[in-house]
């Protein structure tokens, strides 16, 4: 069963990651277009349903015991971050939004990027590679940041007004994505212990930023990272509760509901004043299912390294 379970997360990660790349460029709309129904349902799926999936963890109860035990991440800091999100938004005039938007998208990647880390851990952990090395490490981070200097230095990937000029970092950029790639895959090819599955989530990871500094259009460079991201969270959150049937259709009820909400509340950028309200109370739910999940996958922490030991056995060898 657990060799089952492994597999099944290996192929759902690797398939569903490269899969997405490959659907972001077959479906990518030609420029100026929209896109169409097809991409718009994955989009979905692979951003706010994937956001949503996080309110699952408050229906478990060993997971609410541990939340309890630490207010301030998981009450606290999201209450405050819908609310003043809400307000900051509101408040300010469309065209003064462009710097905090840079760096909310600015976090989002990063967040993107350490699922990424975390990813590669759990391929090197369930495949007998061990821990990851510093190098390692240092090399996906690297390659994630380099990967969003070279988003906001072309703001209108992100549909935003270019309101500093930064286009002189892109090639920066670039060459410092190329060479952290390149250390990063030099680094585990040398690893005396280097299984193909662990090789593969890890060129997936180091290499997930690639899109960027090959195209210009924003469906190219970005839908890719976002629906790889996304179904990513998807397969290892159903796999952790998965134990019980009731759990798992809470999962999907819960993740189908409160995205189906996130992603309304998407569409009201630039609106009224309560479209406004709408719009910031999004971006902060957003942020803080960066801040929740940053709580509950920390494996260097007691409670996730014993939960997700006990419902992920097959990935985390004690």
């Amino acid at each position: 069963m657990s060799r089952d379970l492994r597999g099944l997360w290996l192929g759902g990660t690797l398939g569903l990651t490269v899969g997405a790349f490959a659907l972001a460029m077959a479906l990518a709309p030609d420029a100026g277009q929209a896109p169409g129904p097809a991409l718009r349902w994955l989009i979905f799926i692979g951003s706010s349903t994937h956001v949503g999936a996080t309110a699952w963890f408050y229906t478990d109860r060993e997971v609410r015991g541990h939340m309890s035990t630490r207010p301030g991440r998981y009450f606290i800091a999201p209450v405050a971050l819908v609310l003043g999100t809400a307000l900051v938004v509101s408040v300010l005039p469309l065209e003064r939004l462009t710097v905090p938007l840079m760096l909310f998208f600015a976090w989002q990647f990063f967040h993107f990027q350490k699922q990424n880390l975390g990813m590669a851990a759990l391929a090197a952990s369930a495949h007998g590679a061990g821990p990851l090395r510093q190098v390692e490490r240092a090399a996906i981070t690297a390659a994630g940041v380099a990967g969003i200097v070279g988003i906001l230095a072309h703001p209108a990937l992100l549909a935003l007004p270019e309101v500093i000029d930064l286009r002189v970092l892109f090639p920066v950029a670039g060459a410092a994505f190329v060479g952290a790639a390149v250390i990063g895959l030099v680094a585990v090819a040398r690893r005396e212990s280097r299984p193909w599955q662990f090789l593969a989530v890890y060129a997936a990871a180091v290499l997930f930023f690639l899109p960027v500094f090959v195209f210009s259009s924003p469906f190219l460079a970005l839908t890719g990272l976002i629906l790889a991201h996304g179904y990513q969270y998807l397969v290892i959150v159903a796999l952790v509760a998965r134990a019980r049937l009731v759990s798992l259709a809470m999962l999907l009820n819960v993740a189908l509901l409160v995205g189906v909400l996130l992603h309304i509340a998407a569409s009201y950028r630039g609106a009224t004043f309560p479209g406004s309200l709408i719009f910031g109370a999004y971006l902060g739910l957003t942020m803080a299912h960066f801040v929740i999940d940053a709580g509950l996958w920390r494996l260097r922490d007691e409670f996730p390294r014993a939960f997700l030991g006990e419902r992920l056995p097959f990935l985390l060898r004690r």
